[in-house]
């Protein structure tokens, strides 16, 4: 009888085992129609990554686990095409990788989101950092100075129908395009470069190079306006008198109602000398052979400004989305008070007619297209890294096509704006001077700030106040930009090198720092600050 039940026991194991061995087989056949491959113990389907098993891959908190620290974010898929399609439900597992899972055919897809290998990446603190910083960096000094030259000087209002042509098929595709590279590679432009194409990688190491580069000149400007912004607080305004130490003989005050004066072609402003012959310098090198000292005042002022860059980024963009929430809501706030008080202004109804005046006929320029295509994307600035650092920071399932949209809404916006603050004040100067918009309105790049515009303000009642908003203005668009170039630098490298500069964040970021201080002292001389002047103009305005 025992002898009996012992064979009845073993025949019943047997079944047992062939059933699994069958219920196996059809799985493994379901699981090769199903297009499936084994690798390292995993089955690779075509929408995700799959597990045979009920291994588990979350932790009792919910929170995402990698190299010992949690998030709450997700981070990018790492394992195989379209695996953000179908995430429900959170696992974790003993390497630490985290996913979700849904049931497919008796198997469980699982979509990894981190891997014990990633490592755990930096993210904003909130949404609104990000959108300050890009906007922060595509509005900067090139919307106040250069977009209403380039308006009126290509036909006004007419103008905007080649800017907006450009902005929509040229400058916004191309903004949207490296904020979404950028989010879901998660890289700077060195790294990224694996994912796309890595013999291009040097494209990333020119890229901060130039933004290095930029950095020499861009915050030069920055210097001369923290110059005038420390001037701004004398009681009389240095640049509305002819009786200073640096001024000359030919120097008579444009807008004066005290006297009659006689203008020649050697007559200068004061605030054309004060610019020229304080500020820079530049009539004390002997030409362009010899490029003289150093100006030790726009030395230290420009010292401060990048004390004020590295106690900023210093520490990611944990601390500069912080700073960004008064350098780039400041300027507009400025932009608002300067373009009421130019609305009250004598004459600024003259300074608005020529802005949006429409000169038709020059739309059959080529020159006028080119220059809408240069301006929107010098303006929006895609290329430098920049967004590509700045997006890596964000959830990899932000809506980055919204943030394209209103970021480069508002930059454009800024702009057209700013054409108002600058004409309103362009058509008060010409009624002053008894003279046309068109004359006045002769220069371009910073001159349009530091000559005309200082001087405009120094006629003004309250002149002391404004020139200080003004000038502070100019500095927090200024270090907006700068903290963006220098963010996209210090993001490329720190991916690039990550076991290097990972941990040496602080002391990279003070070496950099360094380095451009030191290379932005060869625009401080006397002939370079002409050669700035230029480079203010024509290069991009972004660092």
């Amino acid at each position: 009888m025992e002898t009996k039940d012992m064979m009845m026991s073993m025949l019943t194991m047997d079944k047992g085992e062939n059933e699994g061995e069958r219920d196996k087989g059809r799985q493994d056949a379901g699981g090769e129609e199903e297009g499936t491959q084994q690798e390292n113990g995993r089955l690779m389907l075509a929408d995700g990554l799959a597990e045979r098993g009920p291994k588990s891959l979350t932790s009792g908190s919910g929170q995402q686990v990698s190299n010992g620290f949690t998030t709450s974010t997700p981070q990018s898929p790492k394992e195989g095409p379209g695996t953000a399609a179908c995430a429900v439900g959170t696992t974790t597992g003993p390497g630490g990788g985290t996913g979700s899972s849904v049931p497919l055919g008796g198997l469980r897809t699982l979509v990894v989101q981190q891997t014990s290998l990633d490592r755990p990446r930096e993210t904003w603190s909130k949404k609104m950092d990000f959108l300050l910083s890009v906007i922060g960096y595509a509005v900067d000094l090139g919307n106040v100075w250069r977009f209403p030259y380039i308006c009126y000087q290509n036909g006004g209002g007419a103008f905007l129908l080649p800017y907006l042509l450009m902005a929509v098929f040229g400058g916004v595709p191309l903004f949207y395009m490296e904020l979404a590279l950028g989010q879901f590679h998660r890289s700077g432009c060195i790294s990224i470069w694996k994912h796309i194409c890595p013999i291009f990688k040097g494209i990333g190491f020119a890229i901060c190079i130039i933004a290095l580069y930029i950095a020499f000149y861009y915050n030069t400007i920055m210097a001369w306006a923290l110059y005038y912004l420390i001037s701004s607080f004398h009681p009389t305004l240095p640049w509305t008198t002819c009786t200073n130490s640096w001024n000359t003989a030919n120097c008579n005050r444009y807008m004066s109602s005290d006297h009659n004066v006689s203008w020649s072609n050697s007559s200068t402003s004061p605030a054309e000398e004060f610019y020229t012959r304080q500020v820079l310098q530049v009539h004390l090198s002997p030409g362009l052979h010899q490029l003289g000292s150093v100006s030790w005042q726009l030395a230290l002022c420009l010292l401060f400004i990048f004390t004020i860059v590295y106690f900023s980024i210093w520490k990611g963009v944990k601390t500069s989305g912080k700073v960004v929430w008064v350098t780039a809501t400041f300027p507009y706030l400025v932009l608002v008070v300067l373009l009421i008080r130019g609305a009250t202004l004598p004459g600024a109804w003259r300074g608005v007619v020529f802005y949006l005046k429409p000169d038709w006929e020059k739309l059959l320029s080529t020159t006028v297209w080119i220059d809408a295509a240069a301006q929107i994307f010098f303006s929006l600035g895609p290329g430098f890294g920049v967004l590509l650092a700045f997006a890596s920071y964000n959830p990899f399932h932000n809506n980055c096509y919204k943030d394209a949209l209103v970021t480069s809404s508002v930059n454009c916006l800024t702009s057209f704006l700013s054409g108002f603050v600058i004409f309103t004040v362009l058509g008060y100067m010409a009624e002053m001077r008894q003279q046309s918009v068109d004359a006045v309105a002769k220069d371009a790049g910073p001159s349009l700030l530091f000559i005309i515009y200082a001087e405009a303000i120094a006629n003004m009642p309250a002149a002391t106040f404004f020139a200080i908003i003004f000038f502070l203005m100019i500095i927090m668009l200024g270090l907006d930009s700068t903290f963006a170039g220098l963010e996209g630098v210090i993001t490329a490298m720190l991916d690039e090198f990550p076991h290097v500069l990972a941990k040496r964040r602080e002391w990279f970021v003070f070496g950099l720092v360094c380095v451009c201080y030191l290379g932005a002292l060869s625009t401080l001389t006397y002939v370079s600050s002409i050669t700035t002047m230029h480079q203010g103009y024509y290069q991009k305005d972004h660092n």
